[in-house]
C-alpha cells in the first residue's frame, strides 16, 4: 500500500509540478543511473568483514531516492546472492537532500552517491576459496518530467586470502565512509503540543534539516524551525500525528556535515514550565537517547576551527549589539570600496557626467547627490528585503540572485544599450517638469535612476568587508538586517555625497563647457562595453540561441531609438516609436528565453588525475578523505572581481604549475545561475556572496583566503601543502 501511494503521489507531483510525466520502462542501454561495485579488499580473511561500495552515478538532471523517500518515490532495493554462511548487512546511505515540488517533498540523492554494505566471511572457509558475490539492484530514477524504474545485476568474485587492500576499491570505500553521517549521541526528542522539538548537542553551524528513517514522525514538507541552543541546536517540527511507537532514528544534515541520531520520544515538560525557560534548561531523567544504549561509536567529528563551533552564536552576539556594530561598519566600508571595484567601473561614466553637468550650481549638486544616494540606498534595501523574504519562505538564494536570471540580464542589456546610445547622442532623454524642477541636470529623479542602476549592477560583486557583513545580516532580525543593507548603499553613495555637499570639493570640479559633449560621447564607450558583457553573460546562461535573441531585441530597440532621435530633432518626437521593441521584449520575458542544454551548469565526468573539477560537497568530502589538498573557487560569469582574480592569480601558468606539483585539486563552483548546493555551502560558512575562496590542506580545516587574490598567496598555499604531503 505504501509503495502504491508513493507512486501515485509521485505521478501527481510531476504531472502538476513539472509538465508532462511519463512512467517508462528502462533498458540497459538507456539506463539513467550507472551502478558499479567496489571492495576494500578482494581477498578477505576468514572470519573477518569486508566493506563494499555500490557507486551510483545519475545523469545530470536525474535523481535517486534515500532509504525513506518521503512523500513520493521508491527506495533502492538490493537482492543478494552469496555463498552459504556469508551474510550481507543492509545498505547505508549518505545524507539525502530535500526535493519539494508543489508542497510534495521527497528525500533524494541529486548527484553521484555511494552506498555501503558489510560482508561477513565465515571463519570456516579455507584460504583460496572463491566467494562469488552477486546483487540485483532495483531503483526508481526521476527527472523533472520522467520517472523510470531501473535494474542492474552486479557481480564480482572474491577469494579468501590475506586481506590485502585493493587500492582502487579502498579509496572508494574510504571516500564513501567519509561522506556517511557520523554517529551522534545525546540527542533528545520531546513532544510539545502539536510539535516535535528535536535537540542536539554540539554540532557545527549551519542550516540543519532532520530526515527520519521511517514514516509517521512528520511530513517531509513540514517546516523545520532551527534555533541555536548554546553549542547545540533545537529543531521545532509540526508532528504528523502520534509517535510511530518506536525510537526515532534519522539523519541531521546541513548539506556539508551530517550525523546519525536516535532518541526515544518523551512527553514535554514545557507545559508547566515558566515562559522564559530555554530548551537547554530542560532536565528530565526520562529523556533516554537510544544512541547511548547501542554499541555503535559515539565520537563526533569535530567542527573545523574556522566554523567557530565553540563561539557564541551570531544571534546571541547580536543581542548585545556586537555583531550589529561589526556588520554596519563592514557594510559601510564594503560599500565605499565598491566604488573601486571593476564591476562598478561602467557606472562611473554616469556619475562623472552627472557631476560635470552640475557645474558650479551648489543646489543642483545637492539635488544630484541626494537623488543618487536615495537611488543607491533604496535599491540596496529592495534587494535586501527580497533576499530576506525569499529565504524566509525556504528559497536557497544568495546576494547576487538578480543576476542569476536570464530575464533580468536581458532587461539590463536593453537598458545599458539604450544608455550607451543616449550618451553617444543618438537621442535625448527629456525629463518631465516635476522631475527636473528647473535643474539642468535632470533633477532628483534622474540622479535617483542613475543611483538605482549603479547599485543594481554593482551590488552582486562582494568586496573586502562585505562578505562578513552580508553573512551576519542573514542571522540578524529583519529590521536590523535591512539596516545593514541600507548602510551598504550609504557606503557606495558616500563619495558622491561628499562631492555634492562639500563646497571645497565642488570648487575643484571643471566648469561646464563644450568639452562636456565630447566627454559624454567618450563615456558612452564603457556603457557599450557593459552591454557587450551582458550579451556574453546571456549567452553563457542560455546558449547561442539565447544570446542571439537578446541581441535581436537590443537591435530592435536601437533602431526604434534611432527613429525616435530623428523625429526628436524634427520636433515631433513620440515614445510610440518604441512600442514594437517593447512588445517584443515583453513577449520574450513572458514566454521565456530558450536555453541550450550545453548552457546548463551540469557537471561532467571527472577524468582520473584531473586537477580542475566541478564543485560538489560529495566530491570535496572524497578528496579530503583521500588526503588531497583542495582549492575551492566560487565564481560566476557576472562577477568581474572573480574574473580578475582568475586572470591575474588563479589561471596563470605559475599558479597552475605549483598546484600540479603539489597535487592540489581545484573545485570550481559556478554560481552564474542559481545553484542550491553552492548557496547552502556558502550559508554554512557565513557567506551569501562571492568571490569566496577556501584552501583545504591535507588533514586541516578550511582556510578562507582573501577576496582579492595574488599568485603569491596561491603558490604559497600549494608549497605548504606539498611540504606537508612529503613529510607524511
Amino acid at each position: 500500500m505504501i509503495v502504491l501511494r508513493r507512486l501515485l503521489t509521485l505521478l501527481v507531483t510531476l504531472a502538476f509540478g513539472g509538465g508532462t510525466i511519463t512512467l517508462a520502462p528502462a533498458s540497459a542501454q538507456e539506463r539513467h543511473i550507472e551502478a558499479s561495485l567496489a571492495f576494500e579488499t578482494r581477498t578477505p580473511k576468514p572470519g573477518e568483514s569486508v566493506t563494499l561500495a555500490i557507486r551510483m552515478k545519475p545523469e545530470w538532471g536525474w535523481h535517486g531516492y534515500w532509504t525513506n523517500p518521503g512523500a513520493a518515490g521508491l527506495p533502492l532495493e538490493a537482492d543478494w546472492d552469496v555463498p552459504a554462511g556469508v551474510t550481507v548487512s543492509s545498505l547505508r546511505h549518505p545524507a539525502p537532500h530535500l526535493l519539494d515540488v508543489q508542497g510534495i517533498a521527497s528525500y533524494v540523492h541529486d548527484g553521484p552517491f555511494t552506498l555501503l554494505a558489510t560482508i561477513k566471511v565465515p571463519q570456516s572457509l579455507a584460504s583460496g576459496t572463491t566467494l562469488p558475490v552477486e546483487v540485483l539492484l532495483s531503483w526508481l530514477v526521476c527527472s523533472d518530467t520522467l520517472c523510470v524504474p531501473e535494474r542492474a545485476r552486479l557481480s564480482a568474485n572474491l577469494e579468501v586470502g590475506s586481506g590485502a587492500r585493493d587500492a582502487a576499491g579502498a579509496r572508494i570505500v574510504a571516500a564513501a565512509q567519509r561522506a556517511m553521517p557520523k554517529p551522534l549521541s545525546g540527542a533528545t526528542l520531546t513532544r510539545d503540543g502539536k510539535d516535535w522539538v528535536f535537540s542536539s548537542p554540539a554540532v557545527a553551524r549551519g542550516n540543519y534539516r532532520l530526515f527520519p528513517e521511517q514514516e509517521g514522525w512528520f511530513d517531509a514538507a513540514a517546516k523545520q524551525t532551527v534555533s541555536r541552543n548554546g553549542d547545540g541546536i533545537d529543531l521545532r517540527i509540526p508532528a504528523a500525528g502520534a509517535a510511530p511507537g518506536t525510537a526515532f532514528r534519522g539523519v541531521l544534515s546541513n548539506g556539508t556535515k551530517s550525523y546519525l541520531v536516535s532518541a526515544r520520544p518523551v512527553a514535554s515538560s514545557l507545559a508547566n514550565a515558566q515562559p522564559t525557560a530555554k530548551s537547554g534548561e530542560i532536565s528530565n531523567d526520562e529523556l533516554v537517547s537510544q544512541a547511548d544504549q547501542e554499541p555503535s561509536p559515539t565520537m563526533v567529528e569535530p567542527a573545523p576551527a574556522t566554523e567557530g563551533a565553540d563561539a557564541p552564536s551570531l544571534a546571541t552576539q547580536a543581542l548585545s549589539g556586537e555583531v550589529l556594530r561589526i556588520a554596519l561598519v563592514g557594510a559601510l566600508l564594503g560599500g565605499l570600496l565598491l566604488n573601486l571595484m571593476p564591476c562598478v567601473f561602467p557606472i562611473l561614466s554616469l556619475k562623472a557626467l552627472s557631476l560635470a553637468k552640475s557645474g558650479g550650481d551648489p543646489r543642483a549638486a545637492r539635488v544630484e547627490g541626494a537623488g543618487y544616494a536615495a537611488g543607491v540606498i533604496a535599491t540596496s534595501l529592495l534587494l535586501g528585503a527580497l533576499l530576506i523574504g525569499f529565504r524566509a519562505i525556504g528559497m536557497e538564494i544568495g546576494w547576487s540572485f538578480q543576476l542569476q536570471s536570464p530575464g533580468v540580464i536581458l532587461v539590463l542589456l536593453v537598458l545599458t544599450g539604450a544608455i550607451a546610445l543616449n550618451l553617444a547622442g543618438l537621442f535625448e532623454l527629456p525629463m518631465p517638469a516635476f522631475a527636473a524642477r528647473g535643474s539642468q541636470t535632470g533633477g532628483f529623479l534622474g540622479a535617483f535612476s542613475t543611483g538605482a542602476l549603479a547599485a543594481f549592477i554593482a551590488m552582486p560583486c562582494s568586496g573586502p568587508f562585505m562578505a562578513g557583513a552580508l553573512g551576519a545580516a542573514l542571522v540578524l532580525p529583519a529590521p536590523l538586517a535591512l539596516a545593514v543593507f541600507a548602510m551598504l548603499g550609504l557606503g557606495m553613495a558616500l563619495p558622491f555625497l561628499a562631492v555634492a555637499f562639500i563646497p571645497a570639493v565642488q570648487r575643484r570640479l571643471p566648469k561646464p563647457g563644450a568639452w562636456m559633449d565630447t566627454l559624454r560621447k567618450v563615456l558612452s564607450l564603457p556603457m557599450f562595453a557593459t552591454a557587450l558583457a551582458l550579451a556574453w553573460l546571456l549567452g553563457r546562461q542560455t546558449g547561442v540561441n539565447g544570446m542571439a535573441l537578446g541581441l535581436l531585441i537590443l537591435s530592435l530597440f536601437a533602431v526604434s531609438l534611432w527613429w525616435y532621435g530623428l523625429r526628436q530633432r524634427r520636433g515631433s518626437a513620440g515614445w510610440l516609436t518604441l512600442a514594437p521593441a517593447a512588445l517584443a521584449l515583453a513577449a520574450v520575458l513572458t514566454v521565456g528565453i530558450p536555453q541550450a542544454p550545453s548552457a546548463a551548469t551540469a557537471s561532467g565526468e571527472v577524468e582520473e588525475g584531473d586537477l580542475h573539477e566541478t564543485f560538489s560537497t560529495a566530491r570535496l568530502a572524497e578528496l579530503r578523505a583521500a588526503g588531497t589538498p583542495v582549492f575551492v573557487d566560487f565564481t560566476a560569469d557576472w562577477c568581474l572581481v572573480c574574473k580578475v582574480n582568475e586572470r591575474i592569480a588563479i589561471d596563470i601558468k605559475a599558479t597552475q604549475e605549483a598546484f600540479a606539483e603539489a597535487g592540489v585539486v581545484t573545485l570550481t563552483g559556478d554560481w552564474t545561475r542559481q545553484d542550491p548546493e553552492i548557496t547552502a555551502y556558502l550559508a554554512d560558512h557565513g557567506r551569501n556572496s562571492i568571490p569566496f575562496y577556501q584552501f583545504y590542506a591535507p588533514g586541516e580545516a578550511a582556510e578562507v583566503l582573501p577576496q582579492v587574490l595574488t599568485p603569491q598567496v596561491l603558490i604559497g598555499k600549494a608549497a605548504e601543502a606539498g611540504e606537508a604531503g612529503s613529510v607524511s
